[in-house]
């Protein structure tokens, strides 16, 4: 069972926002996404991050499968 997440109001100044949205575009990631990940990341060096607390889920294109590489023809002598 997913646990459901949490939906906050949050008020902050115009520039703090416009601020974090310009660091949210630079690390590829929506300004909530990056509101949560500071917000962990201050809990976790602060040692108040719970041990229960689910992970970040992944948002975003599927990971990019693997495909091997086509076969090369035999190499044999160049044709003249």
């Amino acid at each position: 069972m997913a646990s459901e997440r949490k939906s906050i109001l949050l008020r902050l100044d115009p520039a703090v926002h416009d601020a974090l949205a310009r660091w949210a575009g630079d690390e590829l990631r929506s300004t909530n996404a990056q509101i949560e990940f500071l917000l962990r990341r201050a809990l976790s060096e602060a040692g108040r991050l719970p041990g229960n607390a689910a992970r970040i889920p992944r948002r975003g294109r599927p990971a990019k499968k693997e495909t091997p590489a086509p076969e090369s023809p035999a190499a044999g002598p160049p044709d003249d």
